[in-house]
């Protein structure tokens, strides 16, 4: 599930031929339309695990973590932290990398309990994909 939330993030800020090549691969067209289907279903699947009082233990943790000088679009991090339950923390990853690796791994240990994870990074992928103003129909 890790890696299909993760994916749909990214398919939220994709758009063009982009969108439509992610939507086929990972066969969003299949469950039912538009893409805020998607990123609703995802919604109500976290918010069913994250639920207090179950009988198991099962943790999502959800976070994005940018660049502090790259101006990240409202739209998508609001939609993000709506949908995934993953906001944005801005860090100096050109400046001060060491503090920002440092500061992700502690993230990720207490969320996790130290188990083992699954972590996403895209670099330079600015170009394909960016939110538009006028996608922000989410």
């Amino acid at each position: 599930m890790s890696m299909s939330s993760a994916l749909a993030m990214v398919f939220m800020g994709a758009k063009g031929n982009t969108a439509a090549q992610m939507s086929q691969a990972l066969s969003f067209s299949k469950i039912g339309g538009e893409d805020g289907d998607i990123h609703q279903g995802f919604q109500s699947l976290l918010a069913e695990i994250n639920r207090t009082g179950t009988q198991y233990l099962l943790k999502t943790a959800n976070r994005l973590f940018g660049e502090k000088s790259y101006d990240f679009h409202t739209c998508f991090t609001d939609s993000c932290g709506k949908f995934y339950q993953a906001k944005l923390k801005q860090l100096d990853f050109l400046n001060d990398t060491e503090k920002s690796r440092t500061h992700i791994n502690n993230w990720i240990a207490e969320k996790t309990e130290g188990e083992n994870i699954l972590v996403f990074y895209f670099n330079n992928i600015s170009n394909s994909l960016t939110v538009s103003s006028s996608n922000c129909h989410i």
